[in-house]
């Protein structure tokens, strides 16, 4: 008998999404130094969305999420990029258009 490993069938979920950055949380919410487990966890959610859908899931998410913040909250998550040397294809914002 032979084990197969199974295919994902969809594209990314937002629980993807969630699970990459909860590293990041502490950091979002409260400042200080941004854990390598965030920033891990942020080149693995880049990584991971290959797909122009997997891109727009992943901002569609993250635009969700963003949704809730505080200001302090949305400068420090969109400045994840740059404290992690990671390019990421779009603002960590809630007015990000995820459809370009």
């Amino acid at each position: 008998m032979v084990a197969r490993l199974p295919i994902k069938a969809t594209g990314m979920t937002c629980g993807e999404v969630d699970f990459d950055l909860l590293p990041c949380l502490s950091y979002i919410r409260n400042g200080g130094d941004v854990p390598s487990d965030c920033c891990n966890g942020l080149s693995t959610l880049v990584d991971a969305a290959k797909t122009t859908d997997d891109r727009r899931t992943a901002c569609n998410c993250l635009k969700s999420l963003a949704s809730g913040a505080s200001n302090d909250e949305l400068n420090r998550a969109a400045g994840l990029p740059d404290k992690c040397n990671i390019s990421l294809p779009y603002k960590l914002s809630p007015s990000t258009d995820c459809s370009k």
